[in-house]
């Protein structure tokens, strides 16, 4: 079956997740995405024992964000590492980049070093805090640019130790998200007008989206918005803990016309009239009360217990369930969101697809990370060099 972006061929010089996610995706969609490691690799990869260290597993943090893509070594330190990136740019559709302005303008290959050898050439750039302002040369991964900035780690806050702990590459892949759509766009407006515009994406403004109802809020209100679970706005847009300690949410929003059914479905019935609840004003105003109502009532049973009994209800609810018991949700392999994937190693293992489909087919990873370098001479020549300009090439010193 076509894929959206076969004959696309992206040149990504990136690393660590934000901006490599981006290319995993549109690897995943078909395009071939070259990238470029420098002759020690992604340091991303070195993140094997730090972070995967108790597990026997694939990588996480090498699998997720380079699946499906071909590993080129270069030295761009040297001339002819350099001249090799051109001669690869020139065959190119997208060249994406995580380097910073600094970086980029000592390397040359900024956008006017790449357009001058491509001008069809579509340029992006993935950044921690906005390509421009005084923070543009300043790195930013995403706990820092995207988490701690955006308003969420306050938003989290706890009495205990401080803010929650960032999920691992949380705000990098809903940023590698936002690459792979822009550059979509960007091949778009190419091909309908043959303008190669220049796309940047940074993580504070990924983070700033995430959290746009509260920021836009906050100017108006004298104290931020809190959720606070004991005294919520509305009691079935809340979250209850069960008999063996775990949670269900509750994502009832039309409080009044679901006030009676959840009632009847918990076995509660003696709730639906009861004058501090009848409406969702009242429920308002007696909000702590009524949380402790749906409160005694959910630590009675189980959690098993209550996915049954919920099954009854029209509302939408869902239990919070770990990160081990989502490879079993019913509706993962029915929509191919966890596809299993061969490891270089001839192991399998699962990796999350791109959260889109087309003509109702998940999008499954084009393949397993790649090992570094595995694919130098192979993309040398698809891009016109021969063996001998190959060669040339890696005895001055260009190839790593």
């Amino acid at each position: 079956m076509a894929q959206p972006l076969d004959g696309i061929r992206v040149l990504e010089v990136a690393a660590w997740t934000f901006v490599p996610a981006a290319g995993a995706i549109l690897a995943d969609l078909g395009a071939d995405v070259i990238k470029v490691e420098p002759p020690n690799g992604d340091p991303q990869r070195g993140l094997t024992n730090m972070l995967n260290f108790e597990s026997a597993g694939p990588n996480p943090f090498n699998e997720i964000p380079n699946r499906g893509k071909r590993s080129i070594t270069l030295d761009l330190k040297n001339d002819a590492g350099r001249e090799a990136l051109l001669e690869i740019a020139k065959e190119s559709d997208v060249f994406l980049t995580s380097y910073l302005p600094e970086l980029r303008e000592r390397l040359r290959v900024d956008v006017e070093d790449i357009k001058a050898a491509n001008p069809k050439i579509i340029y992006v750039r993935g950044t921690g805090w906005g390509s421009q302002g005084p923070m543009r040369n300043t790195g930013g991964y995403d706990l820092a640019a995207g988490w701690a900035t955006s308003g969420f780690a306050d938003h989290l806050m706890r009495d205990e130790d401080g803010p929650a702990p960032q999920p691992s590459a949380f705000y990098d892949l809903q940023g590698g998200n936002t690459i792979a759509g822009a550059i979509a766009m960007a091949l778009l407006q190419r091909e309908r007008t043959g303008k190669t515009p220049v796309v940047d994406v940074s993580l504070m403004n990924v983070g700033l989206w995430t959290m746009a109802p509260s920021i836009v809020s906050a100017p108006y209100l004298d104290e931020p918005n809190t959720i606070n679970r004991k005294s919520p706005g509305n009691p079935i847009t809340n979250w209850y803990e069960t008999k063996d300690e775990r949670w269900i949410y509750l994502v009832l929003l039309q409080g009044d016309r679901f006030w009676p059914e959840v009632c009847h479905v918990i076995g509660r019935d003696d709730l639906v009239d009861d004058p501090r609840f009848k409406d969702g004003a009242d429920r308002y105003e007696n909000r702590e009360e009524c949380v402790r109502e749906l409160d005694a009532t959910f630590a009675k049973r189980t959690l098993d217990e209550w996915k049954t009994i919920l099954q009854d209800l029209t509302g939408v609810w869902a239990p919070a369930i770990t990160v081990k018991e989502v490879h079993d949700h019913p509706q993962v392999d029915p929509n191919g969101f966890l596809p299993t994937v061969t490891g270089l190693d001839g192991v399998d293992f699962r990796l999350v697809s791109p959260p889109m489909h087309f003509d109702e087919e998940p999008t499954r990873p084009a393949g397993p990370a790649p090992e570094l370098g595995q694919d130098t001479e192979a993309i040398l020549m698809d891009v016109g060099l021969d063996w001998d300009a190959v060669t040339s090439l890696r005895e001055r010193g260009g190839l790593g």
